[in-house]
């Protein structure tokens, strides 16, 4: 498991088959939220293909480091301010099929720290193609509401949570 800096920890009940992860809901100045579609393997035709930008912690790397990192890495910029972090960690167990499919196969789902990051930037600086292994085939802003029916099943209790943690920033934000 990543070690975590002290004043983020993992809860002490989180067990260690639960890969620990950051997740970025990315404002725009209007208090939308970006997504983006996922690419699928060729056949494989992904029904609630949305989602937030999200990755692993490296071993030693802090969260807050780390959401940045996965932001650029997911859509070609950093750009953006964190203005809130999540109070607590949200976890999610991967479908049965998909564990050892995964390219971590030793965990049972994922446990993540979610940021709240404001867009500072232009909608040309997304680059999804940056990484060696772009994520996203596409992105557009969505409201914060509307992401938990975008995404897979098996995620949407997370999103759902973090949802509720943010959902004051939208009409603070399209109001600054």
């Amino acid at each position: 498991m990543a070690k975590l800096v002290p004043n983020n920890p993992l809860p002490q009940q989180t067990p260690v088959y639960y890969r620990p992860c950051v997740g970025v809901v990315l404002f725009n100045g209007e208090g939308r939220v970006w997504v983006g579609k996922r690419i699928s393997e060729p056949g494989n035709n992904l029904k609630f293909a949305w989602q937030m930008p999200q990755g692993g912690i490296d071993a030693g790397e802090d969260p807050a480091v780390a959401v940045l990192r996965e932001l650029q890495e997911e859509t070609g910029t950093n750009n953006a301010t964190i203005i809130r972090e999540s109070s607590r960690w949200f976890s999610y167990d991967l479908p049965a099929n998909m564990r050892n499919a995964s390219k971590k196969g030793v965990f049972r789902g994922q446990t993540q720290k979610w940021f709240a990051l404001r867009f500072k930037g232009n909608d040309s600086e997304f680059k999804l193609d940056t990484h060696e292994k772009p994520e996203f085939s596409s992105w557009k802003w969505v409201g914060l509401e509307d992401v938990p029916e975008l995404i897979v099943p098996f995620k949407r209790g997370v999103y759902k949570n973090v949802v509720e943690e943010f959902k004051d920033l939208p009409e603070r934000i399209a109001n600054e």
